[in-house]
């Protein structure tokens, strides 16, 4: 009998445009961080540099201006603070990072790898949660800062004032529809924003120190009202010291340094194993971009805290969120602020793409692999939109203030850094070299210690953070629920010897086997578990029994590949495999060797004993549980045609 297709409905078209990117690998989705195979073309580390710096140097937009409204006069020494920890700690921290993940999986994974089982998947997803935080911070705080930077501009429109929220609505908009069409080719448009923005920042900055050179009064006014506020030169240091954690924006973009690495062209000997080429053009890439950065956020500090009035900086002055473009429309006139102002904006616009970008890998990196999303979560669009959404509700939230915003942003930033600092701590310990531990330790405690300040002082960060992170959690855990019942394998592959036992069991065309618990593996259990299941079951004498036993090793993965091994116990011949769940690898062996043998097997199970639902529990969480229900409702899943589904027989 022909089937009848589906009808080709605007429904189904919607879905099919949805879901035609689904995939598990985070190199397959769209956006700046994109490879389509092994074979495409790569680019050098100073190009790769600036698609991060999108992300990076736009901080630049907003970061001196929240300087100086975190730190007023002394905002120029809590930068040098903040460049020394910089330069010093977060450069070697991911440099390190980059020799132990090169692959772009980043701090994240490297610390999953060092906390096994539960205990690091639950770690991870709260890592998550933060790491969603920075990323989706940076796109809202980006597209308000260039809300800002328009509205600010003496050219604009009038009617664009106090409209802030609706424009950053929509530029959060156009990003997204630019991701739902496809973004791939972002090298060369990052090394064009880039080059633009640095050179006139550099113009901007360079008239601004001439400025300052030029009238040395200057100098003397801001060094006297600092000695007014703060008292003598060491006051001004500890100060410094406490209030350059709110600084923490500048720290930005080294998680993304390292989640860009595939992107970067290796040497000729480089291999997927040892790509020394790659790493050392990761190293130039985040040590190029750490003295660039450092450079400016020094001397922007520097030109924007003397030369322009405090007030300015205060909510609503004329260079808040945008200290540069103040003195660049100041100094070198409307024109220049303009052109000024429009690199801005698309520099910050560019870096929400970055940040999408970042989401759209680092999501399908992780939770599919768990078992913790949804179907639909392997697919570009859906996530798009999903995003969107939340980028609209943060933008809601704050205003759409780039003041207001700065706080959450600098958490996600700061346990990002800090996570990278304590797993480049705890990987240098375990390689046995006590003079880096001893040193990544002082680094990881200085990032803890800013981490908490930052916590302490703006609580704000927390709380977005907490949402994302109870989001994924409840997210990851239903799904891991709804998709339990899955086969999970993902090869099932039989060793010669358990070949040879199926072979031998099916001459006949009858299969029979055993289910066995892996812990009672002496003679006399399956000796009495053979007769209890001959009895009980029926199973006829002249017909061969093998045991299956599945040895539960890693109940927190999800899937993995199956090795089948052949062993005998005396004269007994058993089957036996590692797995995360017992059911579901009971079920992908059964379907195995159905197709290894054209025979139908037959499994025989015992109930289990204790509460059904605990037992389900049990399952769910470590492996085993109610394996004879479990089983058959996986074969169910897996094999619609009865007539080729494995028969489960309990006794």
């Amino acid at each position: 009998m022909a089937t009848t297709a589906e009808p080709d409905t605007p429904r189904r078209r919607l879905r099919s445009w949805m879901l035609a990117d689904i995939t598990e690998e985070p190199g397959g989705h769209l956006g700046p961080h994109r490879i389509t195979s092994k074979q495409e073309h790569r680019h050098p580390w100073w190009k790769v540099m600036c698609l991060t710096g999108v992300d990076y140097f736009s901080t630049l937009g907003y970061q001196p201006g929240i300087a100086a409204l975190a730190a007023g006069t002394l905002a120029p020494l809590a930068t040098v603070v903040l460049i020394l920890l910089t330069l010093f700690g977060a450069l070697p921290v991911y440099r390190r990072v980059a020799r132990e993940s090169p692959h772009g999986e980043g701090s994240i994974a490297m610390l999953e790898r060092l906390l096994p089982k539960w205990r690091g998947k639950i770690f991870v997803l709260v890592l998550l949660g933060f790491a969603a935080t920075d990323f989706m911070i940076t796109m809202t705080l980006s597209a308000a800062d260039a809300t800002a930077h328009l509205v600010e501009n003496p050219f604009a429109p009038t009617f664009l004032s106090g409209q802030t929220v609706v424009i950053t609505l929509v530029l959060l908009a156009l990003l997204s529809a630019v991701f739902l069409r496809g973004f791939t080719e972002a090298i060369s448009i990052a090394v064009g924003l880039v080059a633009v923005y640095l050179t006139l920042n550099l113009v901007v900055i360079g008239v601004s120190l001439w400025h300052i050179v030029s009238a040395p009064a200057l100098v003397t006014d801001w060094t006297r009202a600092m000695s007014t506020e703060h008292g003598n030169p060491a006051m001004m240091i500890l100060i410094a010291l406490i209030v350059f954690p709110k600084l923490a924006l500048g720290l930005s973009g080294f998680e993304t340094g390292v989640a860009v690495m595939p992107q970067i062209e290796g040497g000729p000997r480089d291999t997927e194993a040892q790509p020394e080429g790659r790493i050392r053009g990761t190293k130039h890439l985040l040590t190029a971009a750490a003295l660039i950065m450092s450079g400016f956020l020094l001397t922007s500090s520097l030109v924007t805290t003397i030369l322009i009035p405090e007030n300015e900086f205060q909510p609503g002055g004329a260079a808040n969120g945008r200290a540069l473009a103040f003195l660049a429309h100041d100094y070198l006139g409307q024109i220049f602020g303009t052109v000024y102002d429009l690199s801005t904006i698309l520099i910050l616009w560019f870096a929400g793409a970055s940040a999408m970008a970042g989401l759209l890998n680092l999501v399908p990196r992780y939770l599919p692999r768990y078992g913790m999303a949804p179907s639909w979560a392997r697919a570009v669009r859906p996530l798009v939109l999903v995003f969107s959404v939340i980028a609209i509700t943060v933008t809601f939230y704050f205003d759409a203030s780039v003041d207001a915003q700065s706080s959450a942003y600098a958490t996600g930033v700061l346990v990002l850094i800090s996570s990278a600092a304590v797993a480049v701590t705890l990987s240098v310990r375990r390689h046995g070299n006590r003079k880096l531990f001893v040193a990544f330790s002082f680094v990881a405690a200085l990032f803890v210690y800013t981490t908490i300040a930052n916590i302490i002082e703006r609580p704000d960060g927390v709380k977005v953070a907490s949402f994302f992170i109870a989001a994924i959690m409840v997210v990851s855990l239903l799904s891991r629920v709804m998709r339990a019942f899955e086969l999970r394998a993902k090869s099932v592959e039989f060793d010669d010897t358990a070949v040879q036992f199926i072979n031998e069991a099916t001459h006949r065309g009858y299969l029979a086997i055993v289910a066995h618990d892996a812990a009672h593996l002496s003679e006399k259990e399956y000796r009495v578990k053979e007769l209890q299941q001959r009895v009980h079951s029926n199973i006829p004498r002249g017909e061969s029994i093998i045991f299956m036993e599945v040895n539960v090793t890693d109940s927190s993965d999800f899937s993995t590949d199956l090795v089948v091994h052949g062993r005998r116990r005396g004269r007994h011949r058993v089957l036996r495999v590692d797995s995360p769940a017992v059911p579901n690898t009971i079920a992908a062996v059964l379907l195995k060797a159905r197709d290894l043998t054209g025979v139908i097997p037959d499994v025989y199970f015992e109930w289990s004993e204790g509460n059904p639902l605990t037992n389900l529990l049990r399952f769910l969480f470590i492996g085993e549980g109610e394996t004879a229900p479990v089983t058959r409702e996986v074969l169910r899943r897996a094999e619609r045609r009865r007539s080729r589904r494995p028969h489960v027989h309990v006794g």
